[in-house]
């Protein structure tokens, strides 16, 4: 019965000089990982482990860091996105204008390149209120289309009211934008 109690000894002996060759191999890796003295100094375990342990934490924490500053980045990122995207949509929201001066009418709309069938809704009416359309032109600049309409009231609509024009003309715009 003396080789089970001997077995058992050395087995342990064995197990323990096992752990304690991996437990060094640990260390030194971390040593090696966390190190930033000169390779000539030595410190002892506990002095490493401390090291290691401060240079973890400092690492979560500019971690932390790190992770506000991306989010507020992408905060910024986000607001300034949508912030252009509402100056795109007030950008592109058409408008018009009108201006009479005595027996002349000068109607300027100006749309997004996805309105531009609003031209074609102005025009009609003014036809429907009997106004002499003289010239018509546009220009692209971008994304924004200007449509400047020259019409002529005179003796086709006597009774034309250029307020009354304007709000039928801007109400239509306006409808349109919303669609």
């Amino acid at each position: 019965m003396e080789n089970g109690p001997s077995s058992s000894k050395s087995d342990r002996k064995l197990i323990e000089r096992n752990r304690r060759h991996h437990m060094k191999a640990l260390y030194s890796q971390l040593n090696y990982l966390v190190h930033h003295h000169s390779p000539t100094e030595v410190t002892s375990l506990p002095d490493q482990l401390h090291e290691a342990t401060n240079y973890i934490k400092k690492l979560q924490i500019n971690l932390e860091k790190m992770k506000e500053k991306k989010e507020s980045l992408l905060g910024i990122a986000k607001m300034n996105t949508s912030m252009n995207n509402g100056m795109d949509v007030a950008s592109n929201s058409p408008e018009i204008e009108i201006h009479r001066s005595g027996s002349s009418l000068q109607v300027i709309l100006s749309t997004g390149l996805d309105h531009q069938f609003m031209f074609n809704r102005v025009i009609s009416l003014l036809h429907e209120d009997r106004v002499k359309i003289l010239n018509a032109s546009f220009s692209v600049l971008e994304d924004k289309a200007f449509h400047s309409i020259h019409c002529e009231v005179g003796d086709c609509a006597p009774s034309l009211d250029s307020a009354r024009i304007y709000e039928r003309l801007r109400k239509c715009v306006q409808d349109n934008a919303q669609r």
